[in-house]
């Protein structure tokens, strides 16, 4: 299962390597349909990039320093620095093909 990050091991979780992180809302329907796709491509990936999820009900200081107003929003970070951004629902080769520009 894809981990849930705060806002205490937030920086900590990003700073190496490729990541994607998943901001979710639990009363949105578009993050649901996204929540399995986001999980597998994260087992699929596993090897040379790590998926996250944040809460932002949970963590609104993270979705506010990356100003996330719509979700899902999904943000891949390179060595801790954001790389790119994806808003809304997308399938699954999508996020992949995005992801497999920054590895």
């Amino acid at each position: 299962m894809t981990q849930i990050i705060d806002t205490n091991n937030f920086d900590k979780e990003i700073e190496n390597g490729v990541v994607v992180v998943d901001f979710f809302a639990t009363w949105c329907g578009p993050c649901k349909m996204l929540a399995p796709v986001f999980e597998e491509l994260g087992n699929e990936m596993k090897e040379n990039t790590k998926f996250i999820k944040v809460d932002i009900d949970q963590s609104m200081e993270i979705a506010r320093k990356f100003m996330v107003s719509t979700v899902p929003t999904m943000m891949i970070f390179k060595d801790g620095k954001q790389v790119d951004t994806m808003v809304g629902f997308m399938p699954k080769e999508a996020i992949k093909a995005k992801v497999e520009i920054h590895i």
